[in-house]
């Protein structure tokens, strides 16, 4: 594994507190359910503005943007909760914003995008297609593009979350994290390695849509075949070039694939033991616990709740 940049520390650090007036400090929990070691806390970025930790991330990239970029206004693409991230961020900042997305995301999260006066662009058949639209209209237009996860900057937002984690615990053994396009891994990757250099960074993927975790495997990026799946939001390709990709290899120190069905089992254990109702890449997270719970009987355990923003069909299955 490769050094990691001595600044990373630093960047998360600096956006800490450049956010912390506009996020929230999102709670770590214990189960409620006695089936459950009060060593696994549950870290509820569900409760985070816009009901997803994508607000960090969106909110240090936009503070950060000049004068001129503001004003210019900022363009993005989603699978639903950066997009939201950015509309509401951008709102409150009074910056104007341009939000690419796929047909398949959700009506609900397409209105509260709307809602938030942002303009939608809905174009290609998949998150990538939207995500490379949105970077040439940006490059066409003069604009700042607000990646996902291919940005330092929310990068360095989403590592935040790891700043609340080294002040809400004193000892964390291992983190589990749903990977999409690793902006949230690799922020909390990169600050736990610095303060924290023994705790164990899981990645947790769907087997139908293990994008990263294949780069990962080939060692570069590669067009990885999409199968639908209940983890909505951590669906799409990697980007040529993407920073994750490197940032992934240095932080990540341990992958797990999750079948559907283990995804469900997840969310319904979480709705039905803790009460939460938590999207799919919440339900991947748990899921690749619940796989290895054994060996992490004695350790001190975070799993990242990253979502609670379900779609209609993914809130179907889970009935």
């Amino acid at each position: 594994m490769s050094a990691i940049p001595s600044d990373w520390k630093d960047r998360i650090l600096a956006a800490h507190e450049r956010i912390r007036s506009i996020v929230l400090e999102t709670p770590i929990v214990s189960s409620g359910h006695r089936a459950i070691s009060p060593l696994v806390k549950f870290k509820l970025e569900n409760q985070q503005r816009t009901g997803s930790f994508k607000f960090r991330g969106a909110s240090n990239a936009l503070c950060m943007l000049t004068s001129e970029q503001a004003r210019a206004g900022v363009l993005t693409s989603s699978t639903g909760n950066h997009g939201l991230a950015v509309a509401t961020a951008a709102r409150s900042l009074g910056i104007r914003a341009e939000i690419y997305v796929s047909p398949h995301v959700s009506s609900p999260k397409l209105a509260a995008i709307r809602n938030c006066g942002a303009e939608v662009q809905i174009v290609g058949s998949n998150p990538l297609d939207a995500e490379l639209a949105a970077r040439a209209a940006a490059r066409e237009s003069g604009r700042m593009y607000i990646s996902p996860y291919n940005d330092p900057n929310v990068i360095a937002g989403q590592g935040t979350v790891a700043v609340e984690l080294n002040h809400q615990l004193q000892k964390i053994d291992a983190v589990f994290v749903a990977v999409g396009g690793g902006g949230l891994i690799g922020g909390i990757g990169a600050y736990l390695k610095a303060v924290s250099p023994h705790t164990q960074i899981i990645g947790c993927w769907p087997e139908n849509s293990p994008a990263l975790c294949e780069c990962l495997r080939q060692g570069r990026i590669v067009d990885v075949p999409e199968r639908p799946t209940l983890s909505e939001s951590t669906a799409g390709g990697v980007e040529p070039g993407a920073i994750t990709f490197d940032l992934g290899r240095q932080v990540i120190d341990r992958t797990i694939l999750v079948s559907e069905a283990e995804i469900l089992r997840a969310m319904r254990q979480l709705r039905d033991q803790e009460g939460w109702m938590v999207e799919g890449a919440a339900g991947v997270a748990f899921a690749g616990f619940l796989k290895h719970a054994e060996e992490f009987a004695d350790r001190t355990v975070v799993i990242i709740i990253c979502g609670g923003n379900l779609s209609p069909g993914v809130l179907a299955q889970l009935q």
